[in-house]
């Protein structure tokens, strides 16, 4: 393989990895927990928080929701990293650690 088919091959790894990446930013990840549901963008915006538990908060449930807050968004994070691997696993070993 000569040095100008592998640059072209770069070049086509890199277009496909950057289309990847901007199709998953586009994408929208629901992170829930028992009284939260989270929705951020593939780069990890958040779009949308929504407190699904009804009724008045007391202190108690207020330190438990803060919990459920993490948990949702620890949630999401998981889904973003599993879609990344997903469309982008197969240039890991080219990436080595950009990402």
């Amino acid at each position: 393989m000569n040095m100008q088919n592998l640059m072209a091959q770069a070049q086509k790894m890199q277009r496909e990895i950057t289309a990847k990446k901007e199709e998953l930013e586009k994408m929208e990840f629901l992170g829930k927990s028992e009284w939260v549901e989270i929705t951020f963008s593939g780069d990890r915006v958040i779009k949308n928080v929504k407190i699904t538990k009804e009724g008045s908060i007391s202190d108690d449930e207020k330190e438990i929701l803060e919990d459920m807050i993490q948990i949702a968004t620890k949630d999401a994070f998981i889904k973003i990293n599993e879609a990344m691997n997903e469309k982008l696993g197969k240039y890991a070993g080219a990436l080595d650690g950009l990402m």
